[in-house]
């Protein structure tokens, strides 16, 4: 969506002029006409050409900021088409502000609010969509809205609270990578020109750092080469669905990754269905969402056939006995809210239990990554001071 620079007269003839993003030329006239001001001009402003090379990205704390708005002003009383404005005149989040314009028309042309989001819906998950949909069908938009702010909340969250323990080994891993290269690339070849100029016999370690700096050094273009080929295939790999299912069946075969992946998996899929049926959607079209909310896609194709098996007659608990993906636990916790008719809650139970298990097992591997990184970095540092002083005592020894 481009920009518009607008040259305006406002009330008291003062003349004005402001850049805007908007889907036509004639979006901008509506919108400075409908603050009562008087539209001289509208043209492409080309100064602010936008460059995405990695696609749109809507931040979950934008989207859920504007979730909540919607839901404060239609619980107000507000118009859905006027609600869209407001908070898309505010939005600071330039896609969001882009994603809210194009919903604005759609909701202007006669679609309702869902069927306007509908096809953005890979930008957060289907998920959303459905909520909206069957808030609009229960004629309680501003509830279900409210319901999905607390379910994107929790998982949002869980995913914060993820990257940040896996914040600190990573960084140090990053830095142990760049100080081997700077070493290799810029100390040791300095180095071994001044062990030759005194024909010094070096270690067995120096040699083969240096012998390694030197090889990294004269083939530099083609290590940079192979990486951006890299870099490209792992691009092509991204839209690759059948290469994403067997790199994530691989992960379930990593002996601590297995239990995490898998459980992430289930906690997620019970807290998207029981949000789905309690807005009011029935158990089988809630079924189909709830597995593509899975972040596994492995997972997600080991219970496609779900909704099959439900109208087949099984109950729930069944069809997911068949899929081999919950555990007994999980599996047990359902069968009782099937049989007590209290399903939603005893799914919240299940994704709350997951949830601090997962917690817990991060903070685990996260204390056991931390030592081991700086051991890791320990060693490469003594080594590299190896290399470098072992051969300063056989050039004493030489000059002695």
């Amino acid at each position: 969506m481009p920009y518009y620079i607008c040259r305006l007269t406002s009330e008291d003839g003062r003349l004005l002029s402001r850049s805007v993003l908007a889907a036509s030329p004639d979006g901008c006239r509506k919108l400075y006409e409908s603050e009562g001001l008087c539209v001289l001009s509208v043209a492409r402003d080309w100064k602010k050409i936008r460059v995405r090379p990695f696609g749109k990205k809507v931040r979950d704390k934008d989207f859920i900021l504007f979730n909540q708005e919607l839901m404060a002003l239609i619980r107000s009383g507000y118009p859905i088409l006027k609600s869209i404005e407001t908070i898309s005149g505010r939005a600071k989040n330039i896609h969001l502000k882009e994603l809210l314009l194009k919903v604005e028309a759609d909701i202007r042309s006669g679609k309702s609010l869902s069927e306007a989001f509908l096809p953005y819906e890979d930008m957060f998950s289907k998920v959303y969509t459905a909520s909206l949909m069957a808030g609009e069908k229960s004629a309680n938009l501003a509830g279900t809205i409210g319901r999905y702010v607390q379910y994107a909340k929790i998982v949002s969250q869980t995913k914060s609270k993820i990257r940040s323990a896996l914040i600190y080994p990573t960084l140090l891993i990053i830095f142990s990578f760049i100080l081997v290269s700077v070493l290799i690339n810029f100390i040791l070849p300095r180095f071994a020109t001044f062990y030759q100029d005194y024909q010094a016999e070096m270690p067995a370690i120096t040699t083969a750092l240096i012998s390694f700096a030197m090889a990294m050094r004269r083939n530099l273009v083609f290590i940079l080469l192979f990486f951006a080929l890299l870099f490209l295939a792992f691009l092509r790999f991204r839209k690759n669905e059948e290469a994403q299912v067997a790199f994530d069946r691989f992960k379930l075969k990593i002996p601590y990754g297995r239990t995490l992946w898998r459980e992430s998996g289930v906690s997620l899929f019970s807290r998207t269905l029981g949000l789905l049926l309690e807005a009011g959607i029935s158990l089988l079209s809630a079924i189909g969402i709830a597995c593509q909310a899975m972040p596994n896609k492995f997972l997600v194709r080991s219970m496609k056939g779900m909704p099959d098996s439900i109208k087949n007659g099984q109950s729930l608990t069944e069809s997911l006995t068949a899929t081999a993906v919950f555990p007994g636990l999980a599996l047990d916790m359902v069968r009782i809210g099937e049989t007590s008719a209290n399903l939603q809650s005893m799914l919240a139970e299940v994704s709350d239990f997951y949830d601090e298990r997962i917690r817990a097992r991060i903070n685990t591997l996260v204390t056991l990554i931390e030592p081991i990184a700086i051991i890791f970095m320990g060693l490469i540092v003594a080594g590299m001071l190896l290399a470098i002083y072992l051969p300063i005592f056989n050039i004493i020894r030489v000059v002695r």
